[in-house]
């Protein structure tokens, strides 16, 4: 089997597992005031401990969540509690879906959503300042693209947006931890989701500073934090603390840029095939278009060889691309595009495999139709 879907989800790691289940031990519910209550809540203690040090977090809370989903919708809807301050947010054409998920929403509540303009699919950075108001309560840009790999800068826009205080600065983070080291000095709320790093489905969080309030989106009962509540998930935020630690003890970004020079020399030679991640984007992560061919049927050919892709985003809702038309602005291209997302866990041979497969199905599905 190949595997080059690593970022639809990944494979939990032996340890962190391992880790998971040394820690079911600590059964006792963390908001107990007995003994075992007490152990489970040190344990959790310890772990958020972790995790701040590893991402270099200094004030901030983490608020448990099921994962990136639930964290970005209570980022986005509890901006909430600042209604007096204002109904505009702004956004880009390059976000999850688990993030314009919640902008509908708020747009039914009356909120303004306002799209900035993009420069080779980074956010141009003066259209940005120039679309903040005195109404604008949150800007919600993410790390990295999910479909085309492509880097926001946070760190400036998060440097721009301290001159207006009043504006909270959210960013979905996702695509980054665990595979690039990255600031997050300047951001108020940041989401992500521990199986994006080889850690356990179900476990995510939103980072918080801890002068920014929330609405939460869970009412009700004693929890890690008053904005998330419910019975803290003691074995999963113990597995998710060893799953980033294992992530950020060596990212291999170099062996990982290698393979994707290789993939990207090798398939940029057919004439059909355009690459459209453009040369910035984290290497984790390449789009292309093959034109003349659905991409279901593409992956579905490469899936009788066990070699597993995919077409646009795991949670997309839509057939066309929205990430590759606001890139390219070509229908075609964002009705065929397909994703290859590779990791430190892939190898040469897994790629040459891959390489060999993807040449004998253009040759049957295009080249012959």
């Amino acid at each position: 089997m190949v595997y080059l879907d690593y970022s639809a989800t990944t494979q939990a790691e032996k340890e962190v597992l391992d880790s998971f289940i040394k820690a079911s031990n600590y059964f006792g519910n963390p908001n107990s005031l007995h003994n075992l209550g007490t152990k489970s809540k040190n344990l959790i203690e310890a772990s958020t401990k972790q995790i701040k040090q590893i991402l270099n977090l200094k004030d901030d809370e983490i608020i448990y969540t099921s994962g990136a989903s639930e964290a970005n919708n209570l980022a986005i809807k509890g901006i909430t509690k600042y209604k007096n301050r204002g109904n505009h947010i702004i956004t880009t054409h390059l976000e999850h879906s688990s993030v314009y998920g919640p902008l509908d929403y708020m747009q039914e509540q009356g909120y303004t959503i306002d799209y900035v303009p993009l420069k080779n699919g980074q956010v141009d950075l003066e259209a940005l300042k120039n679309l903040i108001t005195d109404k604008t309560v949150l800007v919600t840009i993410n790390a990295i693209n999910s479909e085309t790999g492509i880097r926001q800068p946070i760190e400036k826009i998060g440097e721009i947006l301290k001159k207006y205080p009043k504006v909270i600065f959210h960013s979905d983070v996702t695509q980054a931890i665990g595979k690039i080291n990255i600031d997050l000095t300047n951001v108020d709320l940041a989401s992500f989701s521990a199986h994006k790093f080889f850690g356990i489905k179900g476990i995510g969080a939103l980072i918080k500073k801890k002068n920014i309030e929330l609405e939460p989106l869970i009412h009700g009962g004693k929890s890690t934090t008053i904005y998330r509540s419910g019975t803290p998930a003691t074995s999963l935020i113990v597995s998710m603390a060893k799953a980033l630690r294992l992530a950020y003890e060596d990212l291999e970004v170099e062996k990982i840029k290698n393979l994707n020079e290789k993939i990207k020399s090798h398939l940029e030679k057919y004439p059909n095939v355009y690459i459209n991640s453009p040369k910035d984007a984290i290497p984790h992560i390449l789009n292309i278009s093959v034109i003349g061919v659905k991409p279901e049927t593409i992956l579905h050919a490469l899936e009788e060889d066990e070699i597993y892709i995919s077409t646009q985003s795991a949670c997309a809702t839509s057939n066309i691309s929205k990430a590759i038309k606001t890139l390219t602005n070509d229908d075609q291209r964002a009705k065929s595009s397909l994703r290859i997302s590779i990791s430190k866990k892939t190898t040469e041979d897994e790629i040459n495999l891959f390489l060999q497969s993807f040449n004998k199905n253009y040759q049957r599905l295009v080249v012959k139709k």
